[in-house]
């Protein structure tokens, strides 16, 4: 890369918003820079993921067709919320199988889709142990969610941690 300078044009996202990109759930863009590559010249959003501590360049033109979204808004997060405290449906196929499902939902970026895995994973107190393959998805996809939804309300993740865990024990006392 020869040189990165600050770009003037226009994209749908800006400098200091919180994004969500699928693979790797919410970040920050810290700014859109133009860069020449290979005798072109690019426009990268630079996003930073803190907790990763990772930083991804994401040419502006390519930003939609990945998935790379902004936040969701009160609503979607409300329809979330409730999708948790909803009833598990698992399907009766092989774990495998279902494990996958879940990992696309996960990496889909979807904040209804992550919200269902959330769901059909978790354990109450008086239901048998996961596996270790299903703790780990269950615990990817409730980071996932509470990182938006830490983002969104603008609170500090363990806040929103707090608030998905009393989202889940309304489901435990529905049930």
């Amino acid at each position: 890369m020869a040189s990165a300078k600050k770009s003037a044009t226009k994209s749908a996202f800006k400098p200091l918003e919180h994004v969500v990109y699928p693979a790797h759930g919410v970040g920050q863009v810290q700014e859109i820079e133009k860069t020449e590559f290979a005798g072109h010249e690019l426009e990268l959003i630079v996003v930073t993921f803190p907790k990763d501590k990772m930083t991804l360049r994401v040419p502006v033109a390519k930003a939609k067709s990945v998935g790379m979204r902004k936040l969701s808004g009160p609503d979607v997060l409300e329809k979330a919320l409730t999708v948790v405290t909803g009833r598990p449906r698992v399907k009766r196929t092989m774990w495998s199988r279902r494990a996958q499902e879940y990992e696309a939902k996960i990496n889909s970026g979807d904040l209804i889709s992550i919200a269902e895995v959330v769901r059909d994973l978790h354990r109450g107190d008086d239901q048998p142990d996961q596996s270790y393959s299903e703790r780990q998805l269950y615990e990817s996809a409730l980071d996932r969610m509470a990182r938006e939804l830490a983002a969104v309300e603008n609170i500090e993740r363990d806040k929103a941690m707090d608030m998905l865990a009393k989202s889940l024990a309304k489901k435990k006392a529905a049930a």
